[in-house]
């Protein structure tokens, strides 16, 4: 059978490789310390699952639910008024998806035409360039570069490219460079996506995992970006829930109605439980969510500093739950590097060279272990021999 040649678009699952590799070393009882894929290790809050065994016990929300529950649709509303102090989200401009990693998937096959330009910023989380690319669009990868704190430098982008984009992707808390967005860089974003008429899609999956005393924000903090701005917030790490799958497209109504026509095509709505407990995580309390924020500043401050501390210079991640690690001295290759790690250390990260073109020199590593299990890979690291 021929397939697809769609699926030429795609490298190779490393994800799949590394795990490979963790089964085969756990057959042989090794020590392992899983740092690769940003799944949190913490429990959603109570009331959140109580929700939905609540809704579960009804036997009416086992049916499609063919929508969005009003009053889903209203807890986000509110939801970004007391979380970002933005007043101007209404219904229309909300629709879920299930994670924003299906959202962004699916992006491009509501937005592009064959051809179309789509800037994506580099490295960045690998959906950003399969979401574009199923939809027929060619990608300009603007660098996240060290020299620029891993952010967004829109005076780069040229401008006979600039005015052939449809859409630019920006992710801040981002993944898997760790940078935060200050106002001034978020109103540089609108401004030149106002001024060639391109379509700000914003990421925001990290806004309540950010560190040393910093703020997340909402796009819609930043004067203009209602007119030219989309917003994919997410519940998965704010509130331990990857596993539900929640997550919103939040904006431009024009196009969160072209994604709800394409969403209408291939699934049934978001099952009517999972909506009731994301409805009990929109209107919940917001300090768990705090604490556990510091609770990944500890860990941060664990791996890089205790990184640091026997010889890889490793610099501190600013936001999300990642750290973006430049390779030690003596290798080069982010792959075989990983490879060693895990056979030598038993700890595992993923390679840089998943997250795109400028990835490769840099391993990701997520911070999804408690502070000890930390300081234990980092010994383990130390044992190891490999930072010379």
């Amino acid at each position: 059978m021929e397939f697809s040649k769609r699926l030429d678009l795609f490298g190779p699952e490393i994800f799949a490789a590394l795990n490979d590799k963790k089964v085969a070393l756990e057959a042989q009882s090794k020590k392992l310390y899983n740092l690769s894929v940003g799944t949190p290790d913490f429990a959603p809050m109570p009331h959140i699952r109580q929700a939905l065994m609540d809704a579960a016990a009804d036997s009416e929300n086992w049916k499609y639910s063919l929508r969005d529950l009003p009053e889903l649709l209203d807890a986000v509303c509110a939801y970004y008024k007391r979380r970002f102090g933005v007043d101007t989200i209404t219904p229309d401009r909300v629709m879920s998806f299930s994670g924003s990693q299906d959202g962004i998937g699916h992006l491009g096959l509501a937005l592009l035409n064959e051809g179309d330009t789509v800037l994506l910023p580099d490295p960045c989380y690998p959906v950003f360039i399969t979401g574009s690319r199923l939809g027929g669009g060619v990608p300009y990868y603007y660098p996240l570069r060290r020299e620029h704190g891993f952010l967004p430098h829109v005076a780069d982008i040229p401008a006979e490219v600039a005015r052939k984009a449809k859409y630019m992707i920006v992710s801040l808390p981002a993944n898997p460079v760790g940078s935060v967005g200050t106002p001034e860089i978020y109103q540089e974003i609108v401004d030149f996506c106002t001024a060639y008429d391109i379509l700000l899609v914003h990421d925001n999956a990290y806004s309540d995992i950010i560190f040393d005393g910093a703020e997340g924000h909402s796009i819609f903090n930043i004067p203009g970006a209602e007119r030219c701005a989309v917003e994919f917030f997410s519940l998965s790490k704010s509130f331990n829930v990857t596993g539900a799958r929640i997550s919103f497209l939040v904006g431009r109504p024009d196009v969160v109605a072209a994604c709800k026509k394409l969403r209408t095509q291939i699934d049934f709505g978001m099952f009517i439980p999972v909506q009731k407990a994301a409805i009990a995580a929109l209107t919940g309390p917001l300090e768990p969510v705090k604490a556990q924020c510091a609770e990944y500043q500890r860990r941060r401050d664990a791996l890089c500093g205790g990184l640091r501390s026997i010889g890889w210079e490793v610099p501190d991640s600013h936001g999300s739950m990642f750290v973006w690690a430049p390779l030690p001295r003596g290798y080069a290759g982010s792959m075989e590097f990983c490879m060693e790690l895990i056979e030598k250390a038993g700890v595992i990260c993923t390679p840089g060279s998943s997250f795109g073109p400028s990835g490769e020199g840099y391993v990701r590593f997520a911070l999804t272990l408690p502070v000890e299990k930390i300081e234990q890979a980092v010994a383990a690291v130390a044992a190891s021999g490999m930072i010379r």
